[in-house]
């Protein structure tokens, strides 16, 4: 139920994007994004100022918004949306309480690839 509703809002908030992308490769996008919103004791550090994962998660779904139907995939929301800054060009990082950093388009991949589709 959690994931329609997800998969709905996603589809209604993003019209450009509902259209261009698979249900499957939206999915996997909806996975990615709230797998940086669940990272509730880390920081997503974007152009050098940090940003709860709440907000980081607001931030990548206007960017996907913005990106509307050059994003198809989850590879192209990876690589245009959350791997680095539009305006510096900048790597968004992600650092962990326990003071571990990484860019966020290697968490991203990583989660990708644990990926499975719910049925």
């Amino acid at each position: 139920m959690r994931l329609c509703l997800a998969l709905i809002v996603l589809l209604v908030a993003a019209p450009g994007h509902a259209a261009s992308a698979s249900a499957l490769e939206a999915q996997k996008i909806e996975y990615l994004i709230s797998a940086i919103e669940s990272l509730h004791n880390a920081q997503f550090i974007r152009n050098g100022l940090a940003y709860d994962s709440k907000s980081a998660a607001e931030h990548l779904r206007s960017k996907l918004r913005i990106a509307g139907s050059r994003v198809t995939t989850a590879d192209d929301f990876i690589r245009l949306c959350a791997s680095a800054s539009s305006v510096s060009g900048t790597p968004y990082q992600i650092r962990f309480d326990d003071g571990r950093t990484v860019t966020s388009e290697a968490y991203l991949r990583q989660k990708l690839e644990a990926f499975s589709p719910k049925q």
